[in-house]
This record gives C-alpha cells, structure tokens and sequence, in this order.
C-alpha cells in the first residue's frame, strides 16, 4: 500500500480507487482496504521532531536568545542552529516526545517579535513531525 493513514479518532480508514473514504465497518464494499487507526499509544512511542522554519522577520541575535532562553543552548549550538536555518531554510531545534516537543513549540510560538526589527510583527514558525 502506498499510503498510511493516521486518524486518532476514528476506527477504520479506507482506502477505494487511490482515494480516502471514511466508511462504518458494516458498509464495507469488496476491493477495499482497511488500515487500523493509529492508537494513541502509538502515537505517544513515536519520535518527533521540533522543526524551525527560516524567515526575513528575524535576526541571528533573536534566534540566538531565543534558543538559549528556551532550549538553554549555549551561544555556539544556538549560532550554528540560526546559521542553518538561515541557509537550509529549516533546523531540527529538538528531536523528543511529541509531548515534549509540543511545549517547546508553544514556547517558540509564543516569544514574541524580534524587537530590532521593524518588520518583525510576531514569533517564529516552528511545527513538529513523526520521524
């Protein structure tokens, strides 16, 4: 099968011509297939990753305290990480629990404007994937 379905709420999914159908167990049509839903059991043994997004909107110096302030990165790890996101476009900022990774991502979300520059009108984009 070429796809995996996650769906946490939900108990089966299934998969007819390549396109997702949500379908009770009993109206199941021959052809289909039916992949478990993920439990949240899962979901929770899983590693995740907190990935931080490059923009214009933010200077090395605020990535640096930002970092340091959330992670407790040292000035070095946090340089190197604001160099990378600046040329790669995205950094793995921690590699956890999707738990853990959550409330560091909160925490980004929530440190504000980079207040040397004008532009700058809120925080950093961060978002967390299943590796």
């Amino acid at each position: 099968m070429c796809c995996k379905a996650r769906a946490t709420a939900l108990n089966n999914v299934h998969f007819i011509g390549g396109a997702l159908s949500l379908l009770a167990q009993s109206e199941m049509t021959p052809g289909t297939e039916t992949v478990q839903a993920e439990s949240p059991q899962e979901d929770l043994e899983k590693t995740w990753q907190l990935i931080l997004e490059d923009d214009d909107y933010h200077t090395y110096q605020y990535v640096i305290e930002m970092l340091g302030s959330i992670f407790g990165y040292g000035p070095e790890k946090s340089f190197a990480l604001a160099k990378i996101v600046d040329t790669e476009g995205s950094v793995v900022l921690y590699t956890g629990s999707k738990e853990l990774c959550q409330q560091f991502q909160d925490e980004v979300h929530g440190y504000g404007a980079d207040p040397r520059m004008e532009q700058s009108v809120g925080s950093m984009t961060a978002y967390i994937k299943a590796i």
